[in-house]
C-alpha cells in the first residue's frame, strides 16, 4: 500500500529507495511503521510548481487522483525540464517521469484507452500524502495572498449573505485533498483566518459540545463562533445550514464569550463540494 504501485510493461515494482530505507528502519525498530522517505530528499519543488501552475482543468484532475480515481493524458517521455512549464501535457508528464505518477494497469480500466492517451494514477499511500501535505502548504501560503478584507468586513459587520459570496468564491480557489469531508471545511475555515493573523479556536471544547471554528478579534473584544456542516446533496444546503444554528443554541457555544467580549456573531454554514451557504443567528 505505502511503496508498491509501478507499472512498466508487464512488471509491479516496488519503489527500491522507499524498501531499502524502511528495511533499515526495521532493524533498528521492529515495531516500525511506513514512512514517507522520498518527503525527507527534497521540497518536492516539482508537486509545488504544477499546483502553482493550476487552473480550472488542472485542479480537478488533481482532485480526482486525490479520491483514488485516474485521469487520461497525453505523455511524452523524451521531454526535459526545460519545457516543464510550455503546456500542461508537459507538467503531467514530468510527474510520471518523476515517479509521482504511474500508469494505470489495462485490467483496471473502465473502457477502452483512449489513442495517444495514458491512464495516470497515484502510486501509493506515500506519494498520495506528499500531494496532499504540498496542498496544504499551498493553501496556507496562497490564503495569505488573497485579499479577504471583503469576508472579514462582512464576518464583523454581520452580513451573511456576503460572506456565503466571498465564501464560495475562496471555495472555487481551492483544491480538495479530502474528497469533500468535514475535515477538509474544517481545515478550509480555519486557514482563511489563521493566514490574516486572528487568533483561532478548531474542534475545541465550548460551552455543552464541540463548536467547529472560534476565530477571536481581542482588540476589539469580538469573536464570531461557526458551526459549519456538510451534506452530500445541494438541495439539503439550506436545512444542513439550519440545524448548525440550531445545534449553535442547543448546546450554549456561545455563553461562555458573553463576559469577555463585547460582540459575539455565531453563523451556521453548510457545505455541499464547493459551494456555501451562510446564516447568522
Amino acid at each position: 500500500m505505502w511503496y508498491d504501485g509501478y507499472h512498466f510493461g508487464d512488471f509491479d515494482v516496488y519503489c527500491p529507495w522507499d524498501v531499502m530505507n524502511y528495511l533499515l528502519d526495521l532493524q533498528r525498530n521492529p515495531k516500525a511503521k511506513p514512512a514517507s522517505y522520498w518527503k525527507n530528499t527534497s521540497d518536492n519543488a516539482i508537486i509545488r510548481s504544477f499546483i502553482d501552475y493550476a487552473g480550472g482543468t488542472i485542479t480537478k484532475k488533481l482532485e480526482t487522483l486525490l479520491a483514488g480515481g485516474y485521469i487520461f493524458q497525453r505523455v511524452d517521455e523524451g521531454l526535459t525540464y526545460d519545457y516543464l512549464h510550455s503546456s500542461e501535457d508537459n507538467l503531467w508528464s514530468i510527474l510520471y517521469l518523476t515517479g509521482y505518477l504511474t500508469r494505470l494497469r489495462k485490467q483496471e480500466l473502465d473502457g477502452e484507452l483512449p489513442e495517444g492517451m495514458t491512464a495516470l494514477v497515484i502510486p501509493n499511500a506515500e506519494i498520495k500524502e506528499i500531494f496532499e501535505t504540498t496542498i496544504i502548504r499551498w493553501f496556507d501560503d496562497s490564503a495569505k495572498t488573497w485579499n479577504r478584507s471583503a469576508l472579514f468586513n462582512a464576518v464583523w459587520g454581520g452580513d451573511s449573505e456576503e460572506i456565503t459570496r466571498e465564501m464560495n468564491t475562496l471555495l472555487r480557489k481551492t483544491i480538495s485533498y479530502h474528497d469533500y469531508k468535514e475535515d477538509f471545511y474544517h481545515a478550509f475555515l480555519a486557514g482563511i483566518f489563521t493566514g490574516a493573523g486572528y487568533m483561532v479556536d478548531s474542534n475545541k471544547e465550548h460551552g455543552e459540545g464541540r463548536s467547529d471554528v472560534v476565530v477571536y478579534d481581542e482588540i476589539n473584544a469580538r469573536v464570531a463562533v461557526f458551526e459549519a456542516k456538510y451534506t452530500k446533496n445541494l438541495e439539503k444546503l439550506e436545512n444542513a445550514c439550519d440545524a448548525a444554528l440550531e445545534q449553535i443554541d442547543e448546546r450554549m457555544y456561545a455563553k461562555e464569550y458573553e463576559d469577555d467580549y463585547d460582540q459575539i456573531l455565531c453563523y451556521g454554514i453548510s457545505f455541499f463540494k464547493k459551494r456555501c451557504r451562510v446564516k447568522k443567528k
